[in-house]
């Protein structure tokens, strides 16, 4: 059984009829008209290959799936609380991805059938902006995940106490310069809560900057966080401390991974 995941990016124009069609689904399709809200649907498909193409399913169809099944749902809703002058908050697009995974597991079972293969909807997510997306993995959406990427400018040596000095070097390499060395981190924060329960971005970022941000912004991790003078500061380490400073800390929301990313190539996830 694999897995394959499609982004499908497009935008809706509230105060406009119809939306553009566009030609563009790299940028969005529809592609909207001046400002325009953009959203970008993530696709899990879980299936077999089929052996005469290679293809758990050709990726030109999951566009047309979403964009006939998915893509209208997001637009009537919007176009509707827009010009009722009605916030849109979690709850909302969570109704919304609930009737898009219907029409899209609708679409994916016809797909599956006309091509004689076994495709299964596994996954939706909805970013919401570039460092900021909700999900779900079963059509009932009892349960909603949320994600918000932060960042964080730390320095950090990895050195270890009980080796020698050259052990040291072999170990952690220039990771192990006695003056240290410096990162530019970002951290994404993943919690989950049940659907129809209330989840307020100001206050769930206020929790991640005053428990975990705050406290190891722009400093020494060797220096000057107590937890990291009994272990060394890896991006290992550094994902449990985030994940003990913040678990037990959200109102209506359970903590359920923290990645650290170290530089765009190295990163970590925890998940208690």
């Amino acid at each position: 059984m694999h897995k394959l995941n499609r982004s499908v990016r497009f935008s809706v124009n509230p105060f406009l009829p119809v939306d553009e069609p566009g030609y563009n689904s790299f940028a969005s399709r529809p592609s909207g008209d001046g400002l325009a809200v953009f959203l970008e649907l993530g696709v899990e498909l879980t299936g077999d290959i089929n052996p005469a193409t290679g293809l758990i399913v050709n990726v030109s169809d999951i566009d047309k799936v979403v964009q006939e099944g998915a893509a209208p749902v997001f637009s009537e809703g919007i176009r509707t609380e827009y010009k009722a002058q009605r916030h849109i908050g979690y709850n909302e697009l969570t109704s919304f991805l609930k009737i898009a995974w219907g029409n899209l597991e609708g679409g994916f079972n016809k797909l599956a059938a006309d091509r004689l293969g076994t495709v299964k909807l596994s996954g939706l997510s909805l970013k919401l902006n570039p460092f900021k997306k909700m999900s779900v993995t079963e059509q009932n959406c009892e349960m909603v995940y949320f994600c918000e990427k932060f960042e964080f400018a730390a320095a950090h040596k990895l050195w270890n106490e009980q080796f020698s000095k050259q052990k040291n070097i072999e170990t952690f390499g220039r990771c192990a310069n006695p003056a240290g060395h410096g990162h530019n981190y970002i951290v994404e924060v993943t919690v989950k809560k049940p659907a129809g329960q209330d989840l307020r971005t100001g206050d769930f970022e206020k929790v991640v900057y005053e428990r975990l941000i705050k406290q190891i912004d722009h400093k020494n991790l060797n220096e000057d966080i107590a937890e990291f003078g009994k272990i060394t500061p890896t991006v290992e380490n550094i994902a449990v401390f985030a994940w003990k400073k913040l678990v037990g800390g959200f109102d209506n929301a359970i903590l359920h991974c923290v990645t650290v990313w170290e530089t765009d190539k190295t990163y970590s996830s925890y998940y208690g």
